[in-house]
């Protein structure tokens, strides 16, 4: 029996074992990589969890070794599994990823259409303590692995806002998950109606409301009961529209320069570990996006989807540099 203190924060969806090719090139033509774990979800798990925060995760993995491998892997970042379930019936998805060159966003290839995440359901959630909740972080990933992962998603909302508890959501756009452009559309505005930070990037924010402007976009989140709207703008930075500190309020805070550009896979969610960690913390909106462009240019700079993601001494020294 599980005696620690339920967790704070808790985020939920799909860990996928990674393997990143060594050297550049085209996939067929790599013959080692190397092994980490991918998922947005867990991105931004396991970043909160390095800046001190007590964060749990729920998913469900396969019974076999890479499985075995994820929940290692993010027990050793601090992480409670203790909603972790081990699925005997199904695998645990994999990704294998090229070597980036030159800045830009590297091929990519599942093999999750069978994985034990696939199969999560509102059954998953039973033993969670919603009261002891203070936030929920949600991406748009989950519901559109399958319909039982649609029922969780909004579940784990609707538990969340019922108990008090505060709700970031990233729509992290998969359009080919989803059957149709009006299904994704409308699932992922629903979900992010019912949040209270809402961390679209500005094509996803394009694509998901039919407005252009970064102000009109956050404003039809603001109508439909977000809280505060931040857009990545990419290596511009990132647009602020809420009224979080009382009163509405609107500006956009430059990225930060990166000599090298390595890997942007995962900048989005180092960005989310950045906005979320600062607001829970108290920290103003400016400060927040701040440390959300500070933490996602950090994210960029080397190989793998978490390995830049920085613990709370490293941060430290960064935003004391910043002052």
């Amino acid at each position: 029996m599980t005696t620690s203190p339920s967790p704070e924060i808790l985020a939920f969806g799909e860990a996928m074992a990674l393997f990143v090719a060594d050297v550049p090139g085209a996939l067929e033509e790599v013959a080692d990589f190397h092994r980490r774990i991918a998922g947005a979800d867990t991105n931004v798990a396991i970043g909160l969890a390095r800046l001190g925060f007590r964060v749990g995760w729920l998913s469900r993995v396969g019974a076999d070794s890479f499985g075995r491998y994820i929940r290692h892997t993010l027990e050793a970042e601090s992480l409670d599994c203790r909603h972790l379930r081990s699925d005997p019936d199904h695998p645990t998805g994999l990704v294998f990823k090229e070597r980036a060159e030159g800045g830009h966003d590297p091929h990519v290839e599942y093999f999750r259409q069978h994985s034990a995440a696939r199969q999560l359901s509102v059954a998953d959630a039973e033993g969670v303590d919603f009261s002891a909740l203070r936030h929920l972080h949600a991406t748009g990933i989950p519901p559109a692995l399958s319909a039982s992962c649609r029922e969780l998603s909004r579940h784990m909302l609707t538990q969340a806002r019922n108990a008090g508890a505060s709700i970031s959501f990233d729509p992290n756009l998969r359009p080919g998950l989803w059957s149709s452009e009006t299904e994704m559309c409308q699932t992922l505005n629903d979900m992010a109606a019912q949040a209270d930070w809402v961390l679209p990037g500005l094509a996803e924010g394009r694509r998901l409301t039919g407005l252009e402007t970064p102000h009109d976009i956050a404003g039809y989140y603001l109508e439909r009961g977000a809280q505060a709207v931040i857009i990545k703008l990419g290596p511009q930075g990132s647009y602020y529209r809420g009224h979080l500190a009382g009163k509405e309020e609107s500006f956009t805070v430059p990225g930060f320069t990166v000599n090298e550009v390595v890997d942007t896979v995962g900048a989005g969610d180092g960005f989310a570990v950045g906005v979320v960690s600062a607001l829970l913390e108290g920290r103003s909106p400016r400060q927040a996006v701040r440390r959300g462009n500070l933490i996602g240019a950090q994210a960029v700079q080397v190989i793998g989807d978490m390995e830049g993601l920085p613990h709370r001494s490293r941060l430290n020294e960064l935003e004391a540099n910043l002052d």
